[in-house]
């Protein structure tokens, strides 16, 4: 509907014209991304992200329906990320045995780079996921899906085993990401590694494997531990010589 046919009155409406110029879709969540990467998810509202594009809260309704609309944005924008790194270095090529395994290394690395560049958007992965049917998914997320899922397929596997190994490749991916992700240091400012770890808060006789442990814990897996978890996944399922 047209402001003239509205009746509205343009200068009364929420302009669209930020301090960056008119706003776009991406422009927008291109924003709510860079502010949820600075000071994490707790930060992003309609008026903090207008504030941050030099609009008012009300002019981001036109890019995004509500809070819950922005934050599919963002999920969005995170699996369009994706895309741009497997497309920035491609699969060099391969024998077509085993190619598809390849790949999916290839995929779940990629993703685990996308989650490290953008650690405080990283819940949503999961959170959204709960709240959003598949079909209502944003085409990103779906075309993921379906990459992954042509792989399994490309493997031979029949259908109960691709969707048992989608299940699985998802849920080791996003779940390895996250046990990276979660801060396990307690004052990063501390030299001393019993100190900096906090290891004086944790008790030695309700916890002793823990206090034991825990240095260990506080290095990162990186992605060889990622893959070697997604191979063993694969040896589990599909077998070590498919």
């Amino acid at each position: 509907m047209t402001e003239k046919a509205s009746g509205a009155d343009p200068a009364r409406r929420a302009s669209d014209r930020g301090r960056y110029g008119r706003l776009t879709q991406q422009r927008v969540l291109t924003a709510a991304l860079e502010l949820v990467d600075r000071e994490g998810l707790s930060a992003l509202s309609m008026r903090r992200l207008g504030a941050e594009l030099g609009v008012e809260a009300m002019a981001l309704y036109r890019y995004a329906a509500s809070k819950d609309a922005l934050l599919d944005g963002l999920v969005e924008a995170l699996y369009l990320e994706l895309e741009e790194r497997l497309a920035a270095k491609p699969e060099p090529a391969a024998a077509a045995e085993g190619a598809w395994r390849s790949e999916l290394h290839r995929v779940a690395r990629a993703t685990y780079d996308v989650c490290l560049a953008h650690p405080h958007a990283v819940p949503l992965l999961a959170t959204r996921m709960l709240a959003v049917p598949l079909a209502q998914r944003p085409l990103a997320v779906l075309r993921d899906h379906e990459r992954v899922l042509a792989l399994l397929r490309e493997a031979g596997l029949d259908e109960a085993h691709t969707s048992a190994v989608f299940r699985a490749f998802t849920a080791w991916l996003l779940g390895y990401a996250s046990v990276e992700l979660r801060p396990l240091v307690d004052n990063p400012e501390e030299t001393d590694p019993a100190f900096r770890l906090g290891l004086h808060r944790l008790s030695p006789q309700e916890l002793p494997i823990l206090r034991e442990t825990a240095a260990a814990l506080a290095e990162p897996g990186g992605p060889e531990g990622l893959a070697a978890g997604l191979d063993a996944l694969l040896d589990r399922f599909a077998g070590p010589e498919a």
